[in-house]
Parts: C-alpha cells; structure tokens; sequence
C-alpha cells in the first residue's frame, strides 16, 4: 500500500537501537521481564496499548464489535510504532506486546481465522517498526494458574487475565495462536519461562542478542 505523504511515518536519522519485543498469554511475566530488561539495557519500555489507548480499551472491549475492535488495537500498534521509531535513536526499547499479540488475541477473542487477521493487518506492514528479536515466553497451565493466583490474591487481576480460564477454550485457542504466529515470525525465540527468575530470563535474553548482533 502507497501511503499519501501526510501518513507516512516520521523519519529518523542515525543509529537505531535494538527493539525488543515479549510476547505470550496474560499472566505470562511480560511485564515483569520487560522491567528487569529495561533497567539493564537502560532502555525505554512501552505497552502496544500505551496513553491514550490503554485508558479506552475496557470501554473498547466492551462496546465494539469485531471489526471496531481490531481498528482500535490497529490504531494502538501503529501509535506504539511510531513511538518506538523515535525511542530507538536514543537507546533500546522493550516492548511488551506488539503485532502478534494484534494478531492472536483478536483471534481467539473473535474466532476469527488466524489468517484473516493477518491479512487485514497486511497493508499497514510498511508502517510498522519491525523489532531485532521478539520473545514469545512459554510456561506450564499449572504456572500460568498459580501466577494468576498470586494477581488476584494482590488484586491485580485484570479482565483478560480471568478470561484465560472463565471462558471455555480461550486458553487453548491463545496459546494455539502464539505458536503459529511464532512459527511465522523470522525474529521468533521461543523462550520456556517454568522454574525461571525475570532476572534469569533477562540473562539469557541479553546473552542471546549479544550473540546475535550483526
């Protein structure tokens, strides 16, 4: 798709910085990891749904349609595009959720093929900031379960997070998504978060991007 010159995205000259995406079910660790990386890399952290987007997405779940729905999260990835351009001449960025997430929740939230979704996102491609390494984190439903007793035990619980298990299905159908979609993606690591710290996992996530860079 030939974007008009007004929605072209912003250019940036001089050194990008690594941008690092976490991928994988609510309650996974994402955001915790996405800390411990942030403080080691000194790098700029950003959810997919960050300011405004991230105060209208309960409104937005509850209210909207399907298609309504994936226009707003699109909108919400494009933005977080956008920020990630101009973050990375900078330093690092960490991000916790990007466009496979778009992908694989609508998905399963919508039963909407896979492969559909994909290709209504298609045309935006050229837009979208794309990451060096994106990690999609894995654990046991038994650990997923007790990290989401824990949330609820401090009242952290979210609406997504207790869907995972109220709504028939939904769990298998996600986890289903993230796989094929990592499969996919040419900057995939599949990373096994069972019986491993954040500070752990950041270790072996730094060793392996400095392994990997160019």
């Amino acid at each position: 798709m030939i974007l008009p010159s007004a929605y072209e995205p912003i250019p940036y000259d001089g050194i990008r910085e690594m941008f690092v995406v976490l991928e994988g079910v609510s309650g996974i660790g994402k955001s915790t990891l996405a800390e411990v990386l942030t403080a080691r890399l000194g790098a700029t952290s950003l959810h997919t749904l960050s300011d405004p987007h991230s105060a209208w997405s309960s409104q937005v779940n509850e209210r909207l349609n399907a298609l309504p729905q994936f226009a707003f999260y699109l909108s919400g990835v494009l933005h977080a595009a956008d920020a990630v351009r101009g973050f990375r001449t900078a330093g690092p960025v960490v991000a916790d959720r990007y466009v496979s997430s778009v992908i694989s929740c609508h998905s399963a939230v919508h039963g909407v093929p896979l492969a559909d979704v994909a290709r209504l996102l298609e045309p935006f491609h050229p837009y979208l900031e794309p990451p060096d390494h994106t990690f999609y984190l894995r654990c046991s439903e038994q650990a997923l379960r007790d990290r989401m007793t824990a949330k609820a035990t401090g009242s952290l619980l979210t609406p997504d997070d207790a869907e995972l298990f109220s709504v028939p299905g939904r769990l298998a159908r996600l986890l289903d998504n993230f796989d094929s979609v990592a499969a996919a993606d040419p900057t995939a690591v599949v990373l096994d978060t069972d019986g491993k710290t954040p500070g752990e996992l950041a270790d072996w996530i730094l060793d392996h991007t400095e392994h990997t860079r160019d």
